[in-house]
């Protein structure tokens, strides 16, 4: 008897794996080594049949804590061990997948039932309701537009319900019978034999699109579609606050459904220019503000631009360069909400470039009058290089 490979190396875990990454790296293995996937490769089947026993085993809580204390011997009589659980083995069937209905949606693109321990039906009834597609536009609004808030018109291409037929898809005068190629279900099952068991998968039914109903006389103006393309001319409300990426959703506003299904949605995403004077971060505004030499020493009142117009602020003296104020209020309103971000002001002191030969004395005379107390900046630096360098 061939010695078996460890379950976890079979998965490529390490004991203690986790339930989660099990079931992961069940379902990466099985799709890997699917032998109608790799019909050419003799051996994806033998490899298939072990990832499978290694996840009966691992994926079972009871089977799991045997196989840990016993190993092989805990699981499988052939290697001696008990079966008071009735686990009777691998030799037939494979009726611990569990989760591989999620493998062979993406194998065969549809549900599947039969021959896998009591399967799972995903055919679906094509003919129900079935709600309408989302649309997803953009917008570029002004920054002021962003903050006060504003109202836009859009045109929007999108499916509408067809007024001649009401959405049916049928002339007034038609009749409407149900389609025998799939009994009115709107799809039909195919079954295909495996070394694994029978796959039933369900495809759309191509007499009737999938409706279950044959129309004799479909409508002039749809031609059976039931909806038409159209442009409609969308008022949209900004709300105070919207940012730059932001989405916007307006129910109702996407394709109409089908068989009476609801509309889809709307979803606007918001460009927002940026400003030459703000730059917003949040809900808060910031700004710098040039000012001159001699208002910075002696203060000086100040004129700041705001969202809502210009304020006075009054700087005081020897305000230094880079100094920030704060504005409270001053900034972007919350959505949804009665409060506002505030304001923050960096003031920069603006060094004069060409001087007279007068001002330059007077400037000078002026540096010369100062005492140290009122550069104390400058002379604790000097002080610190005069210690570390003399």
């Amino acid at each position: 008897m061939a010695e078996k490979r460890d379950y976890y190396e079979v998965l490529g875990l390490k004991k203690g794996a986790s339930e989660e990454d099990i079931k992961k790296a069940f379902k990466t293995l099985a799709r890997k080594y699917h032998p109608d996937l790799h019909p050419d490769d003799p051996k994806a089947e033998e490899k298939f049949k072990e990832i499978n026993e290694a996840h009966e085993v691992l994926s079972d809580p009871e089977k799991r804590a045997r196989y840990d204390q016993f190993g092989h011997a805990g699981v499988d009589p052939t290697y001696g061990g008990g079966n008071d659980s009735g686990f009777g083995g691998f030799s037939g069937g494979f009726g611990g997948f569990g989760d591989v209905g999620d493998i062979f949606d993406s194998i065969f693109g549809g549900g599947f039932s039969g021959g896998f321990g009591g399967g799972r039906s995903a055919a679906q009834n094509t003919n129900a309701p079935k709600r309408g597609g989302d649309i997803n536009e953009r917008i570029t609004i002004e920054f002021m537009e962003a903050c006060k808030g504003t109202t836009k018109k859009i045109r929007v291409a999108h499916m509408e319900k067809c007024s001649q037929c009401g959405g049916t898809g049928a002339d007034s005068n038609t009749k409407t019978t149900t389609c025998t190629e799939c009994n009115g279900q709107g799809s039909v099952r195919v079954n295909q034999r495996t070394p694994f068991g029978t796959i039933s998968t369900t495809h759309v039914c191509s007499k009737c699109g999938g409706k279950g109903k044959i129309v004799t006389n479909p409508c002039s103006k749809c031609h059976g579609s039931g909806r038409l393309r159209t442009i409609s001319e969308i008022e949209l409300k900004i709300p105070a606050g919207i940012d730059n990426g932001q989405i916007l959703r307006v129910g109702g506003k996407g394709d109409a459904g089908v068989n009476g299904g609801s509309s889809g949605d709307l979803n606007v995403q918001v460009t927002v220019r940026p400003h030459e004077l703000f730059v917003r971060s949040g809900n808060d505004i910031s700004c710098e503000i040039p000012i001159a030499y001699a208002q910075a020493v002696l203060g000086d009142k100040i004129t700041v631009p705001t969202i809502d117009g210009k304020v006075e602020y009054e700087i005081p003296e020897g305000t230094q360069s880079g100094t920030k104020f704060r504005l409270r209020g001053k900034g972007v309103k919350y959505l949804n909400r009665d409060t506002r971000g505030d304001q923050y002001v960096t003031v920069v002191v603006e060094v004069p470039k060409k001087l007279t030969k007068q001002q330059k004395e007077l400037l000078k005379k002026f540096d010369d009058s100062l005492e140290a107390k009122n550069q104390t900046k400058r002379e604790s630096f000097f002080e610190k290089l005069k210690r570390k360098f003399d």
